[in-house]
């Protein structure tokens, strides 16, 4: 039995996320069904973590067991001849068989993407949210930092969030624009069921002026979901890297 570990880079628009679902095609089902074209074997992957429909990943990395002798340099080209355009294995190893890619993760970075101005960019529309006026970026850099550390971020999650904890770490944070595009990303040892989302439908409302950056201590300590703002929209977000201490 041979454990392989696999990156993959995706367009999340056509799909209803990464894991299998019910209804819907997934980025998980179309991975497992290309495995098994070229295996013959009926394969569960395990991913880093979920994206929810409509969000992309840079740097999403995935393991599973199989049997085929397949040399480990192979499987990438292989596996991509049988997938769908708008998802490409980017590189595959082999790794010990104890490696999950879920439990093994140490850090994650996601990046969300706001386009200011009065058009969109027809050509990045799928990756960047439209934001029609301007932003005021200082107070959404500030309201930023108290988010940096250990926290419980309960205000920032779905109410039907399963989790039995709430706390989670974020290492660094960090809004950079150029060219009226802003990018905001996040580094933590693990996110919720959509918390990236909410905060920055949150940081929007502040960089509207509708909130305050001085808000965002009390927000976070409330617990309290309702406390914070919408939802952003899914296709703003991207799963940029996911880092392990070793493999």
């Amino acid at each position: 039995m041979r454990n392989i570990c696999m990156t993959v880079s995706y367009d999340g628009t056509e799909y209803n996320g990464f894991q299998s679902q019910p209804i819907g095609r997934t980025i998980q089902g179309e991975i497992e069904k290309a495995i098994h074209a070229l295996t013959g074997e009926d394969v569960k992957i395990h991913g880093s973590g979920r994206t929810d429909a409509g969000v992309h990943a840079r740097g999403q990395v995935f393991n599973f067991l199989t049997e085929s002798q397949i040399p480990v340099g192979k499987w990438a080209i292989a596996v991509n001849s049988r997938l769908p355009d708008d998802i490409v294995i980017r590189g595959a190893e082999e790794v010990p068989l104890y490696f999950h890619a879920r439990r093994s993760a140490k850090r994650k970075t996601y990046r969300y993407s706001i386009r200011m101005g009065r058009y969109p960019d027809v050509f990045n529309r799928r990756y960047e949210f439209h934001h029609y006026n301007p932003l005021q970026l200082d107070p959404m850099r500030e309201a930023l930092e108290y988010l940096i550390g250990e926290h419980d971020f309960t205000t920032f999650t779905s109410i039907h969030s399963t989790k039995k904890s709430h706390v989670r770490t974020i290492y660094e944070a960090k809004l950079v624009e150029a060219d009226g595009v802003v990018h905001t990303y996040f580094t933590g040892n693990g996110f919720l069921y959509n918390m990236i989302r909410i905060i920055m439908g949150t940081l929007m409302r502040i960089g509207e002026g509708k909130m305050s950056a001085a808000d965002m201590p009390s927000i976070l300590a409330a617990c309290d979901r309702t406390k914070a703002g919408p939802k952003a929209m899914a296709h703003g977000l991207t799963l940029w890297e996911v880092e392990y201490t070793s493999k």
